[in-house]
């Protein structure tokens, strides 16, 4: 049986909880854990890249998610989302999230996204650029091409 590392995630984005964020039951909706992947998937990359990163020029796009959610958050929380990279493909890349409350460490939830390269001008899946492979491994401290 193949034994998985334990992620390090050395991307951490404090999130600000709306009012509207807030549904009839007293917690997030699960719809805006949505919001708060995708706001710490956009940092993570500007941080990866060391730069902003020009969006209508983007040569990643996400091909497949899918969220567990492991515990409401309520409004009261201190919360954040924190992203890594777990493995680098020839055309993909596998990203692993998780929302937690910054003061107790518990999981709220824990989404992973596959990432594919995309040629913008021809609008089709391409293989994942060297220079994104550069970056995230030189962010994350580690190989993580797969062999």
């Amino acid at each position: 049986m193949e034994q998985t590392e334990t992620p390090i995630f050395h991307h951490t984005l404090p999130l600000q909880l709306r009012f509207n964020d807030v549904d009839l039951l007293g917690h997030v909706n699960n719809s805006i854990y949505f919001s708060f992947y995708d706001l710490g998937k956009s940092r993570y990359f500007e941080a990866v890249k060391a730069q902003n990163i020009d969006w209508k020029k983007a040569d990643v796009v996400i091909a497949n998610v899918n969220a567990d959610f492991v515990s409401p958050i309520y409004p009261s929380e201190s919360i954040a989302v924190q992203t890594c990279t777990t493995e680098i493909g020839h055309r993909s890349f596998k990203l692993l999230q998780q929302i937690v409350n910054t003061e107790t460490g518990q999981v709220k939830g824990v989404c992973r996204t596959v990432m594919v390269g995309f040629d913008v001008k021809a609008g089709t899946a391409a293989a994942v650029s060297d220079e994104w492979k550069d970056a995230i491994c030189r962010f994350e401290g580690k190989e993580l091409r797969k062999k």
